[in-house]
């Protein structure tokens, strides 16, 4: 890792901050890109027609369209896919998108892409030890990315795989705890419990659906 790029930063930028560092990273870059988009692209014909095949974005990424203060592009993308919609209606087809929603498309490339430099992290050389670090004291991959990285990738880097597989023991361990402390008769005990043990169950959700 002699020549550090985006990735490396981003990722180390990521870690110091709460939650998965890869869904962090994916987020901010799928709301760049639909920004750049909307701004760029509506006029721009290949998309609108890689858009049109795929009939729009799908249903999570077409309500991030309603943050973004472009009325004007979400209405010219919205009309192509209303117009669709209305010849299966006339015919009284099924509806199917062609393609994926490709704002997903980019989503997963940029999953795969911060994955893989992830998994070069092997933490021998002095240029990887600063991101080893950081990702090390981060909250860790939440359950899909580690699922994808496992089944993405053959060689992973035993720092990796050893500090996901403790941080789910120690997660699994906490729940336990949660779930015996809340039955009848024991909600002294569960006041007890820190903060964070007390709202483990929406640190578990978080981990198990990203």
């Amino acid at each position: 890792m002699a020549d550090r790029h985006i990735n490396y930063f981003e990722l180390q930028k990521a870690s110091a901050l709460p939650g998965c560092p890869l869904c962090r990273i994916t987020k901010d870059r799928a709301e760049r890109y639909i920004d750049n988009l909307l701004f760029e692209h509506v006029s721009d014909r290949p998309f609108r027609r890689a858009h049109r095949d795929a009939g729009g974005f799908c249903a999570f990424h077409s309500r991030r369209l309603l943050s973004f203060r472009d009325g004007l592009a979400v209405a010219i993308l919205g009309r192509d896919i209303l117009e669709d919609r209305m010849a299966h209606f006339k015919k009284r087809k099924p509806w199917r998108p062609a393609k994926p929603c490709p704002i997903c498309v980019e989503r997963d490339r940029i999953e795969h892409e911060y994955l893989g430099f992830l998994a070069g992290c092997g933490g021998a050389d002095g240029e990887a030890e600063d991101l080893v670090n950081a990702f090390s004291a981060s909250d860790g991959l939440c359950a899909p990315h580690y699922g994808t990285l496992l089944s993405s990738f053959k060689k992973i880097p035993p720092w990796l795989v050893e500090f996901e597989e403790q941080k789910f023991a120690a997660l699994k361990r906490r729940t336990d705890q949660f779930i015996e402390l809340s039955a009848y008769g024991r909600q002294d005990e569960l006041r007890r419990l820190s903060q964070e043990d007390q709202l483990v169950w929406k640190e578990l959700a978080a981990v198990l659906w990203g």
